[in-house]
């Protein structure tokens, strides 16, 4: 799903540790950069390409996100609390033991994600796609699931509350073997 003529492109770069609160990246292309640990506090990002970048331990709290991609990207232990995420290409992206409270990810494509250990309380995930996605030891609480599809998801069913489970599609027998 590569987007043309993107704005900027700073492809491959090396941004570890950068300081861009409020930073405009609209559509810009970052594939393969690394973002490790960058302050993107409220940051547009809205349609930009991070295909397998490394955003690991980034802030991004409060980032405008919708509809990047993000596929394979690296975003362990990353703040993004109160991020808008809405529409966004999480395939088979590292989430695990990211912050995404309250975070905004409807209709967002997370199949094949890792997201072990994150933070997801109060987060609206609903219509996303969490097909094959790891959400062992997630918290989930008050997360919206409506419409979100957990079809083949790894999720144990303490994490899920039954107004939770009802809200979500399963297509496996039994909505605990994901």
């Amino acid at each position: 799903m590569e987007k043309s003529n993107p704005i900027v492109s700073l492809s491959e770069t090396n941004l570890s540790r950068v300081k861009w609160s409020e930073v405009n990246l609209y559509e810009a292309n970052l594939s393969e950069a690394n973002l490790s640990e960058a302050n993107l506090y409220e940051a547009n990002l809205k349609g930009a390409i991070l295909i397998r970048a490394n955003l690991g331990g980034a802030h991004l709290k409060g980032a405008d996100i919708r509809e990047a991609i993000l596929s394979e990207a690296i975003l362990k232990g990353a703040d993004l609390t109160g991020a808008d995420l809405s529409g966004a290409h999480l395939t088979l992206a590292h989430l695990t033991l990211a912050h995404l409270t309250g975070a905004h990810l409807t209709g967002a494509d997370l199949s094949g994600a890792d997201l072990f250990g994150a933070d997801l309380s109060g987060a609206d995930l609903s219509g996303a796609n969490l097909f094959d996605a790891d959400l062992s030891e997630a918290d989930l609480s008050g997360a919206d699931l409506s419409e979100a599809d957990l079809s083949g998801a790894k999720v144990d069913k303490d994490q899920l509350t039954t107004e939770q489970i009802a809200q979500a599609i399963f297509y496996s027998t039994s909505p605990y073997e994901c």
